[in-house]
């Protein structure tokens, strides 16, 4: 007799995974953050550095400025029009571990042969800093199957 996963009794309506991807999840979205967190600020530098293309890189900084991700700092280069850099918010800043996770990822399953172009580092000491699942307890998680999905506070149950 095969049961159902105890997962479909719960509505996903307010399932805050869906949510984060309806602003993080477009292809160009980890790239302009990768960007600005490696200190490219300036919209042509961000254009030219990645690539993405000028409509995108506008509609992918107006989304993340809107979700209080980033924000625009004015500036102003000698001679010439105000213009805007993009800083991390605290919203942005705990973007990091995400950005962590997924470059351990790519690093581990897409890098060229000789390794990734970058590392993330630990300031203090040096080392190279790894994404990590840790419970509130402070125990560290490290098989995937120790970890167990369950209704919280938010839950709603479908009739």
């Amino acid at each position: 007799m095969e049961t159902s996963p105890s997962a479909l009794q719960w509505s996903t309506a307010n399932c805050t995974v869906g949510r984060a991807m309806a602003v993080l999840g477009e292809r160009w979205t980890f790239v302009v953050l990768r960007e600005v967190f490696n200190g490219v600020r300036r919209f042509d530098d961000i254009r030219r550095h990645s690539g993405i293309p000028r409509q995108v890189l506008s509609n992918r900084l107006a989304l993340l400025v809107e979700q209080d991700v980033l924000r625009k700092v004015p500036y102003r280069a000698e001679g010439e029009r105000e213009r805007h850099e993009y800083r991390l918010t605290q919203k942005g800043f705990d973007l990091y571990p995400v950005l962590v996770a997924v470059a351990d990822w790519g690093d581990r399953y897409l890098a060229d042969p000789e390794g990734p172009p970058v590392e993330v580092a630990h300031r203090e000491c040096g080392e190279v800093l790894h994404a990590a699942l840790v419970c509130e307890a402070g125990h560290h998680v490290t098989e995937p199957r120790d970890a167990v999905p369950r209704p919280a506070a938010g839950a709603k149950r479908i009739d």
